[in-house]
This record gives C-alpha cells, sequence and structure tokens, in this order.
C-alpha cells in the first residue's frame, strides 16, 4: 500500500521548504510528503490521490494565500478527505480566523510561525494528530475500480467480465453515493470527461470512461492475441473440457494454446457451488475450480488468448487454421473444439430490453452481493438453477424458484433437492412459467403463468435469473464441420452412415472416437454430440482427447 500523504500548502516558496524540511525530517520514513504552491494546487493533487484511493493523514495549510484562503481550501478538501487531520498556519494577527475555523472547518489545530524549535513546537502536536488518525484508519482498496450503475447492462457485463477473468476490482454503485462516503468522494474528484459510465478507475488514477471488456483487457495485459504463428494443437473454448486438454496436452510436451471468447471456466465457472466433484468433499465454486485449473495450465506453458472469438476454421494439407474475431489466424496441426454451450434465450416479451437491468442468464456469483435483503426469482429446475437458488438465498430475503414441470426429481440432483427443501427461505413452484418481464429502464415486475390454475399473474420483481438449459454456439462451424439438428457437433461412430465415413474423408481409417469430420479435428465436453454434460464428464473427455491427438500427430 501506498504510504499515506502529509500535504503542505503555502504560497510563500521560502516557508514552504521550511515546512517541508521539517516534515521530512520526522515523518518520510511513515508517510509521503507532499507540498503545493496555492488551494487550487492542492485540490487538484488531492483530486488525483483520490482517485487513485491513496490515502491522505494530515493537510497543513497556510491561512493567507490568494485565490483560495487555507480556510477555503479546507471547505473542499474535506469533500474529499473527511478524515484527514486539518492543521492551519496563521500568524500572530490571524488566531482569531484560527479559532473561527476550528468550528467552521472542523479544525484539528493551528500552529503560529514561526515554530522553531520544532522538537518543542511542532512535532508534539502533529505526533498526536498522527496516531489518532492511525488509530481510525482503514487502508483502502488497492486496484481496480468500477463506478456504474447496478442497473446498466453496460456495467454488468464488465464487471461480469472481471468477475469471470478472475481480475480483483471494487464495485461502486453511484446510486449509492448519497449513503457511501467512498463512491461520493470518487464521483467529486471525477472531470467532466470522466462522467460516462461504467467507469474504470486504475490503481495508477488514470481511468477509462464507457469502458468495454476488450478495451480493459488490453489495458489489464490480458492476452488477446496468440504469441506464434504455429501449435501443436490450438483449444477453441476454455471450460473444464478445454482447460484439461491443454493441462495434459502441455504437460506431455505439446506446444499448446487456448482461445476463449469470454473467460476460462466456461459455464461451470458461473456456478456458484459444484458439490459433487471427486475430490472436493466440501464442494466448490465454479470460479475456483477454474482458477486452479488456469493456474495449473500456465504452470505447464499453456498460452491462453482472452478474450477472442474463433469465426472460423479451414484445412490445408496437414495443417488446421483456426480464424479469429480481430482478423488474425492461428495454424497448428490438431485442434480441439470444446466450445461447451451458452445459456438458451427464454423468449418473452421485455427479455431484450431488460437483460442486464434486473434480468441476468446465470449470474448467481456476480450478482447475489447486490441481491442482499431482497426478493430473488430463479427459473429453471436443474442443477445449475438449484445451486443458485442455494447461493442466492445466504443474501436474499426470499428465494423464489419457478419450475415448468411438476417436481425437481427428473432434472436435479437429489442432494440440491434436499438442500433445498431443508433451506426455510426458498420457495419452489412447479408448473409455473414467466411470460413477460416489465419496466423501461430496470426489472419492475414479472408476468407468471401457473398451468395448474391457467392464471397469470403480474408481481413485483427487481431480480430474475435465469436457468433454463443450454445450447451450443456453433453456426460459424457451417460447412466445415458436421453438427446435428441442434448444432452440436458430431464425433467418432456417430459420423458413419451405412458403415462409411462421413463426405470428403480421405484416410483408410475411420474417424476416431472424439474427431469430427475433419481429421485431426476433434470436439470435447458439452458442445459434443451425445456428451453427458457433467464437469467430470467434459474434463474425462479433454484429458483422453490429447491421446488422440498423439496419435494423429505422429502419422501427420
Amino acid at each position: 500500500m501506498a504510504r499515506p500523504v502529509i500535504l503542505a500548502v503555502d504560497d510563500d516558496r521560502d516557508v514552504l521548504r521550511a515546512v517541508e524540511r521539517d516534515l521530512r525530517t520526522r515523518y518520510s520514513s511513515r508517510y509521503r510528503i507532499l507540498s503545493a504552491d496555492s488551494g487550487p494546487a492542492a485540490l487538484d493533487l488531492l483530486r488525483r490521490l483520490r482517485k487513485r484511493n491513496e490515502p491522505a493523514a494530515l493537510l497543513v495549510f497556510d491561512h493567507r494565500m490568494p485565490q483560495m484562503s487555507g480556510i477555503e481550501t479546507f471547505v473542499e478538501a474535506m469533500k474529499l478527505y473527511p478524515d484527514a487531520r486539518r492543521v492551519l498556519l496563521t500568524a500572530y494577527a490571524d488566531t482569531d480566523a484560527a479559532i473561527r475555523a476550528i468550528n467552521d472547518v472542523q479544525l484539528s489545530h493551528y500552529l503560529l510561525k514561526p515554530w522553531d524549535p520544532p522538537e518543542q513546537q511542532l512535532y508534539p502536536v502533529l505526533d498526536d494528530l498522527l496516531e489518532d488518525w492511525q488509530s481510525n484508519f482503514h487502508p483502502p482498496f488497492e486496484g481496480l475500480r468500477v463506478l456504474g450503475t447496478r442497473w446498466s447492462p453496460k456495467s454488468y457485463e464488465l464487471r461480469d467480465f472481471l468477475a469471470r477473468n478472475q481480475v480483483p476490482y471494487q464495485w461502486l454503485d453511484i446510486e449509492a453515493a448519497d449513503r457511501d462516503p467512498e463512491t461520493r468522494r470518487l464521483v467529486e474528484s471525477l472531470s467532466s470527461d470522466e462522467q460516462k459510465l461504467p467507469l474504470a478507475v486504475f490503481s495508477d488514477g488514470e481511468t477509462m470512461a464507457d469502458a468495454k471488456p476488450h478495451e480493459l483487457a488490453a489495458k489489464l495485459g490480458l492476452r488477446t492475441r496468440a504469441g506464434l504463428e504455429f501449435y501443436d494443437v490450438a483449444i477453441v473454448g476454455g471450460g473444464p473440457a478445454g482447460l484439461a486438454a491443454a493441462v495434459y496436452g502441455a504437460s506431455e510436451g505439446l506446444k499448446t494454446v487456448m482461445v476463449e471468447r469470454e473467460a476460462p471456466g466456461g459455464q461451470a465457472g458461473l456456478s456458484s457451488r459444484i458439490e459433487n466433484y471427486l475430490g472436493f468433499p466440501s464442494g466448490l465454486s465454479g470460479g475456483d475450480l477454474a482458477r486452479r485449473a488456469v493456474t495449473q495450465a500456465r504452470r505447464f506453458g499453456v498460452e491462453i488468448v482472452s478474450p477472442q472469438e474463433a469465426t472460423g476454421i479451414r484445412a490445408d494439407g496437414s495443417y488446421r487454421y483456426v480464424q479469429l474475431s480481430d482478423g488474425t489466424e492461428i495454424s497448428c496441426h490438431s485442434l480441439l473444439l470444446a466450445m461447451g454451450v451458452q445459456w438458451r434465450k427464454l423468449d418473452i416479451p421485455g427479455m431484450d430490453r431488460l437483460q442486464g437491468a434486473g434480468v441476468y442468464y446465470g449470474a448467481a456469483s456476480t450478482e447475489a452481493l447486490s441481491c442482499r435483503d431482497e426478493e430473488v426469482y430463479v427459473v429453471g429446475g436443474a442443477n445449475s438453477a438449484g445451486q443458485a437458488a442455494m447461493h442466492f438465498a445466504q443474501y436474499a430475503r426470499r428465494v423464489v424458484m419457478l419450475v415448468r414441470g411438476p417436481s425437481l426429481a427428473a432434472t436435479m440432483s437429489q442432494y440440491l433437492i434436499d438442500q433445498i427443501g431443508e433451506t426455510e427461505n426458498i420457495q419452489v413452484e412447479f408448473r409455473s412459467r414467466v411470460v413477460a418481464v416489465n419496466g423501461e429502464d430496470r426489472l419492475r415486475s414479472i408476468s407468471i403463468a401457473c398451468d395448474t390454475t391457467g392464471e397469470t399473474h403480474e408481481i413485483p420483481a427487481v431480480a430474475l435469473f435465469i436457468f433454463i438449459g443450454a445450447e451450443p454456439r456453433t453456426a460459424w462451424l457451417n460447412g466445415v464441420i458436421e453438427r446435428d439438428s441442434r448444432g452440436f457437433i458430431v464425433t467418432g461412430p456417430d459420423l458413419l452412415h451405412d458403415g462409411k465415413p462421413p463426405k470428403g474423408w480421405m484416410l483408410e481409417r475411420g474417424p476416431g472416437l472424439l474427431e469430427t469430420n475433419v481429421p485431426g479435428v476433434f470436439a470435447v465436453g458439452d458442445v459434443r454430440h451425445g456428451s453427458i454434460k457433467r464437469v467430470a464428464s467434459g474434463v474425462g473427455e479433454g484429458s483422453v482427447a490429447i491421446q488422440f491427438v498423439h496419435q494423429y500427430l505422429s502419422k501427420v
């Protein structure tokens, strides 16, 4: 953490140098000594410190200064650093003004100039003030801060991006500025050019107005372009299957790159709790699993390119190429498709308008804290919905699960059904559907249809989370990779028609177990036709696929 600041201000340069000298002599080992020669200059400096979230412990201002007096400067400085101790430097003739300032600006002390010797006239006073400040000081957050509004889809997109990429950040809701001093002080330090939200404020005080994930990624140093022209194996998708393939491939000596559209972890990375994953008897969050796997992959030398989207593939002889959204290509001998699936969209009135403004797909971990003491609605009856409901129940006043079916037994693991039944603030409504979401700038209510009674009711709501199954996002593979009617990638024996290999297959052997209709291109995890939609099975397929990659590369 940056050392707390002591700021000295005086328009007389000789006096200012003397004040700085005495302050440095006593306090430079524990505090940063800064100075300014006018009130406006001091306020500009304090605004920069506030943007960097750096603490200021003591303000020592001269009273008689042109432009702004010391007391006038204190009035503005208090808005930025209300807890800093304030000392006014005065001549004997100004003592009446200093006494009035004790009440006007909660002055901590005033000192008559000169104060020689400082050991008797200066340091005892400042020592006491600094000791008092330290006793109440709580170190500020160091790192990226995001200022926005909870009901802004852009703000939500940015927060979700940071959370999924394991980037620590502090969220500041501008709507809470009237009751949160830290947010209010940051807002007051901003210029007019910095008012467009969401605003990213970096640890060095630099800001990025109307921040977007790809811009933030570049600023934070996330790798969005491959470092090499060629790899032994390229992996598209960073969920459990892709991460497992990356770890096994790199650990076995293959030059490996993984391309992820959003953040490593995939849909599993959004799970608030996974309790049936082998080896973790107490369970773990999807974010924890993703973090551990990414650390492991990087330790073995996997190059992770994220956020970056694959837009096409092509084959040329023994080479396979992945085309990316920025116009570049990655070449490799073997390619693994591990894109997983995306949340299926709920096609009802109001969704396009309110997504990210009270209506969310997934997002249990990102939004849970914002829902403290509120009523939360969860749509869905599978494990992901149950895990989200259990997570929200720790914060929300009540969680209402809306399930289309007559029970949870057919779609949810028994351990989750038992936990939900034992949680007092979770209510499950069966044979219920959300048929509309209502509100202009944010979610205000939802319309629920009950299939048992045939009635529809509109009820107030501020937070709706949707977990209604998933579907592959594979349209970019059109014309190259064979898929089933729902878009899942067909592999291995499923590619055979009357015992014959797929059209265009030129090898004497048939497609391998996880191989697509293009030799050397494999599909693993949830995106593969016939896969079991479980984290463990995705990890298993990703690791097994590397053995098939080795077999393929040995013949290239």
